[in-house]
């Protein structure tokens, strides 16, 4: 990244979710952190010249003034100055498994302090809803170890230090709009719609059969093969320019089908070739009964 800009992480989700353990990781690869900073002083942190490396800032409802409104205003601010590279990680967890955690440590819920945790675990969820919805990445840490929880950090924010970056590649729906810090974009609306089928309506692109029928699409194979070419030839150039990851996605009108179908395809071929790669399917995770953990493991 250039020295005029300024990359920023937001890490949040509930207590108990992970948080502090995926600070503590992004510390250990060169973040500056900080934790529970209040809203109102954040625009005033990032005021003047960049920091010289990345800064990660933990959010959550402990924090001093935060408000739903107010940390989505703040991302919008921050989003839309030119400096600013932001990302917005959420991490989540099963509500079951919250009340696990809590039991075994015996700690007290900060907003159900004097009470069981189950009344403050379901509060802070309901609170944290609209920002959840704003995610650039979703991490379900329900089924994570905290060692699992800091390779999924290290497969994504990683910084190489061989001749490989990591990659991650992921799918997304054009309705629900593009997704902020990806490097490269490609639009796979055109190729044939499995929405139109009712056998293969209710199902991903995860899905052979679904797979199949995409692939079927005689545009498609030149279309992979061309942008496949593209972005293997321009891994050896970034790298070279000193960068650590790149980002690439992969959009269709829902985010069901084609994308995902693609975003899989291309997260195969750099895996097989050897870079480290991961995938991660936006829609998908926000749907209800999928864990985002499960779609971002890393291929290699």
């Amino acid at each position: 990244m250039g020295h005029d800009h300024q990359t920023l992480v937001f890490v949040t989700g509930p207590a108990g979710a992970g948080r502090s353990t995926a600070i503590n990781a992004l510390e250990d690869l060169g973040f500056e952190a900080i934790d529970n900073l209040p809203l109102s002083l954040i625009p005033r942190l990032l005021e003047g010249a960049p920091l010289p490396g990345p800064l990660v800032l933990g959010i959550d409802t402990r924090t001093r003034d935060f408000s739903a409104a107010g940390f989505e205003r703040l991302i919008d601010k921050l989003t839309d100055d030119p400096r600013i590279d932001l990302e917005l990680v959420y991490f989540d967890c099963h509500p079951d498994v919250l009340i696990r955690r809590y039991s075994e440590t015996r700690r007290r819920h900060p907003l159900s302090p004097s009470g069981p945790p189950e009344a403050g675990i379901a509060h802070e969820i309901d609170l944290l809803v609209p920002i959840r919805a704003r995610a650039d990445v979703l991490i379900d840490t329900s089924d994570l170890t905290p060692h699992q929880l800091k390779a999924e950090i290290g497969a994504r924010f990683g910084t190489s230090t061989g001749t490989r970056m990591t990659v991650s590649v992921q799918s997304f729906s054009y309705k629900r709009g593009v997704p902020r810090g990806v490097d490269m974009m490609f639009d796979c609306r055109f190729l044939r719609n499995p929405h139109w089928s009712d056998d293969l309506r209710r199902l991903t692109g995860q899905n052979a059969t679904v797979a199949g029928y995409i692939a079927d699409d005689p545009r498609y194979a030149a279309f992979f093969a061309q942008v496949s070419a593209l972005i293997e030839s321009l891994l050896p150039a970034f790298i070279e320019e000193g960068k650590s990851s790149l980002t690439v996605a992969f959009g269709c009108t829902g985010g069901q089908h084609r994308s995902v179908f693609l975003a899989e395809a291309m997260c195969d071929r750099l895996a097989e070739q050897g870079w480290p790669v991961a995938v991660r399917h936006r829609e998908l995770e926000r749907r209800a009964g999928l864990s985002p953990a499960g779609q971002t493991e890393p291929r290699a």
